[in-house]
């Protein structure tokens, strides 16, 4: 997973997007040109505006949320995706999802909802399917350092300790935690 020559890209699914632990470390680690280049839909947006107002954010928190990953990075919207969706094979809920990791050219979706791509639909792609998990211990292995300074600022941005994000990010990618807690 090079980003020196050939970046790697992307998409996030909503399911990852919601959860804010894991949602402000992949974007954190995406504001280095080292690590990753997110990717998402005006889909994915829409589907996570809803899913926030279910857990409880506003309208206008939920927009706001939107608007910011948005304004943070400029060049991750997917367009240009439409006609692909109705030639995806994989879950009809998540079409959108691999329909718009095929027009942008990226390398893997990450998502929780495995289930929702099988391996037969997304082969002919050649796209990795990962948990945030995984792909969070995938970065851990590609620069550990700068993985973990990332979270020390994740933490002071919200105001708790190094171990309370990890805590925090424990339900979501208990792979990473425990690499993170091993020494």
């Amino acid at each position: 997973m090079s980003t020196q020559t050939n970046p790697f890209i992307v998409i996030l699914d909503t399911c990852v997007l919601a959860p804010m632990p894991i949602c402000d470390t992949l974007l954190r680690l995406a504001e280095d040109p080292g690590f990753y280049m997110p990717r998402w839909s005006q889909d994915i947006l829409e589907e996570l505006q809803r899913t926030l107002r279910k857990m409880g954010y506003t309208e206008a928190q939920a927009g706001r949320r939107v608007a910011s990953m948005n304004a943070a990075f400029e060049d991750a919207l997917v367009t240009g995706y439409a006609a692909l969706v109705s030639t995806m094979t994989n879950h009809p809920k998540d079409r959108h999802v691999l329909a718009a990791a095929v027009r942008c050219k990226a390398h893997a979706i990450v998502t929780d909802n495995m289930k929702h791509f099988p391996a037969s639909s997304v082969a002919p792609y050649d796209i990795e399917v990962l948990t945030s998990d995984e792909f969070l211990v995938h970065q851990f292995h590609l620069n550990r350092e700068l993985l973990e300074e990332k979270l020390h600022r994740q933490a002071a941005a919200r105001g708790v300790s190094y171990a309370g994000i990890l805590q925090r990010l424990a339900k979501c990618a208990p792979k990473l935690v425990e690499l993170l807690r091993t020494d």
